[in-house]
């Protein structure tokens, strides 16, 4: 089942955001993928959250230091959203290691600078496009029960709360999926 709108198939998303100056036209956030120079924008918005509410795990560390090695090399994707030339905010798309056509949704967050700002929605949205282009079948996701904008956002994407696996992160206590295709 298509929940999304067509406009998710294009790369550059117009959003309403609140103006700097009164007169200054809505920026646009743009969708565009991970390049190495990114790696410290990647980090620092997932270290952001993180660290918000949580502490930061061994498993993260590794991600976050080496996401080439850890989702890059292994056919992974990580998408950014990109204000102006500020990255604002990251998601990433990783093949599950032991099952087949299983892809795993994560570190996805935004600059608490930028957020109420739809960049999450745009950046699930994203994903899920590349999701169905790759053809992946079904995409799980692990995260808290504390994390209510977050999970409210999964959701309405069509994720639906499944019983807890084993996970390296010890903070998770909802897993949610959804088949794509």
């Amino acid at each position: 089942m298509n929940v999304w709108p067509e406009f998710c198939t294009h790369k550059l998303y117009p959003i309403a955001v609140m103006p700097l100056t009164p007169n200054a036209p809505a920026p646009e956030i743009e969708i565009i993928d991970f390049r190495p120079e990114h790696a410290v924008d990647f980090a620092r918005i997932s270290f952001g959250w993180i660290k918000a509410y949580f502490s930061i795990e061994p498993a993260d560390l590794e991600v976050l230091n080496h996401p080439q090695a850890h989702i890059l090399d292994r056919g992974g994707h990580i998408l950014l959203a990109r204000l102006d030339d500020t990255i604002v905010g990251c998601i990433a798309l990783v093949p599950a290691k032991s099952e087949p056509g299983w892809w795993e949704i994560s570190k996805m967050g935004v600059d608490e600078r930028a957020r109420s700002r739809g960049i999450g929605r745009l950046l699930m949205l994203a994903v899920l496009e590349r999701a169905r282009e790759i053809g992946a079948r079904q995409l799980f996701l692990e995260t808290n029960s504390r994390l209510a904008p977050a999970l409210r956002l999964y959701e309405q994407a069509g994720f639906v709360k499944v019983p807890m696996r084993p996970s390296p992160y010890t903070r998770a206590d909802v897993r949610m999926e959804l088949v794509v295709g």
